[in-house]
């Protein structure tokens, strides 16, 4: 029961934020295919309960797949893309309408003690694509494949301020009355660009872009992008990659690429702090900064566990508003994650690193090493060339970094003269 009500209690700044944003939601083929289906349209449903506005996207190429060799015909490609000839045109428009009728119904369920009691929702679909042909490249024709042409943003941006799931399938309209097979990534990247939605969510195999050590990168901004594209070129990750990064570049906010596959991992990516996918954004996920007023008490919250712990001197709210310039903090998400101050101490070239404090969850991620670095720098900038920390707890941490032990007779009279001996504090200097 308490880890429930922590987490609800810790996901309510985002469901806060998240509240009548536009989201754009694109699912694949696989990930109908995928016995995850059903947790996914679950979790849809809860999005729009929450008041986020919603256009899902759906992507059919499997089920084409398997309709064409049921009826016996042989796809086409060139550089990747399907050509779409009459034949398999009409496959497309079976297979993609079935799909259709498919969300529809999952999205009208209305069972007893399941996540859909209540939802009562109302999706609609339409024309709100236009779209034209692809053309012919390297001199193959790629007939009815096409490319959007134009988002409808007035008749979907109604549909959404009526609170009806707008449903998008990859297939795009002509003004000369021509279907064309669309990729479901072009359809969702062009939507949300169009309606500059707060979030393009993008789901595929993988939990999100993986390095070349096959570690999960957790945040990447646009211009960082390319060489990860490159070298997961042909990988699916590379077309999901590719249209976060360029749907970011033309003013959608974020976009979060998660996998289908795992039960939950698009409320685990947007209602935590450590995210479960990899989010691609302009802005900084997380930013190193000098403290205002404005974050006393986050910064009251994240050392008063360590102070009753006797870790930290116990410092007041009053005190914490005056001496607020000296602070440092990393903020993530809106929330201070770790801080450290830095006080010059009068009379002398030296000054004292306290009140270094990293929220639990993040203390194998380096926090303490950014924060040290940085109040080293402020203390060269200031003509400071020895630092100096009282510690109770952490000597062993200090003493890796360079500090080296000192005593209270080698503090400057003025910070000596306040030294606690109830407290015992070691002290430890640094010359810079």
């Amino acid at each position: 029961m308490f880890d429930y009500v922590q987490w609800l209690r810790q996901a309510s700044p985002y469901i806060n934020a998240h509240r009548d944003g536009t989201f754009v939601v694109m699912l694949p083929g696989e990930g109908i295919e995928h016995p995850n289906f059903n947790n996914i349209i679950y979790d849809v449903v809860l999005l729009h309960s929450l008041g986020i506005r919603l256009v899902l996207v759906y992507g059919s190429r499997p089920q084409i797949t398997k309709k064409l060799a049921e009826q016996g015909i042989t796809p086409l490609y060139h550089q990747g893309l399907r050509i779409t000839d009459s034949e398999t045109l009409d496959c497309v428009v079976a297979v993609v309408g079935k799909l259709r009728s498919v969300f529809e119904a999952k999205l009208s369920m209305d069972l007893a003690y399941s996540p859909m009691q209540g939802a009562r929702l109302r999706v609609t679909s339409g024309n709100f694509v236009t779209a034209k042909p692809l053309g012919v490249l390297d001199g193959i024709d790629y007939q009815h494949t096409g490319e959007v042409r134009r988002i409808d943003r007035k008749g979907i941006i109604q549909q959404l301020a009526d609170r009806n799931i707008v449903l998008l399938a990859p297939l795009g309209y002509s003004p000369t009355g021509e279907i064309f097979n669309l990729a479901c990534e072009d359809v969702a990247m062009a939507t949300a660009i169009k309606l500059q939605a707060d979030k393009l969510i993008l789901y595929g195999e993988q939990p999100g872009i993986l390095s070349a050590q096959g570690e999960l990168i957790r945040e990447l901004r646009p211009n960082d992008s390319f060489p990860h594209i490159q070298r997961l070129r042909g990988d699916y990750q590379a077309e999901l990659l590719d249209a976060a990064t360029e749907a970011c570049r033309q003013g959608v906010k974020r976009a979060h690429i998660v996998t289908y596959k795992e039960n939950g991992a698009l409320l685990a990516e947007l209602f935590s702090r450590s995210g479960n996918g990899t989010l691609v954004a302009q802005e900084q996920f997380e930013i190193i900064r000098e403290a205002t007023i404005e974050d006393v008490g986050g910064l009251m919250e994240l050392i008063r566990p360590l102070e009753e712990q006797g870790i930290l001197v116990r410092r007041s709210r009053e005190i914490l508003e005056r001496e607020i310039n000296k602070f440092t903090v990393i903020e993530r998400e809106g929330m201070i994650i770790a801080c450290a101050a830095l006080y010059p101490m009068a009379d002398s070239q030296a000054g004292e690193l306290a009140c270094l404090a990293v929220n639990p969850a993040y203390r194998h991620d380096n926090k303490g090493d950014i924060l040290l670095t940085s109040i080293e720098t402020q203390a060269r900038q200031q003509g400071i060339n020895k630092l100096f920390v009282l510690t109770t707890r952490t000597a062993h941490w200090f003493m890796e970094r360079g500090f080296v032990t000192s005593s209270v007779q080698r503090l400057p009279a003025a910070r000596a003269s306040f030294y606690n001996f109830r407290r015992n504090s070691k002290v430890f200097e640094k010359e810079l």
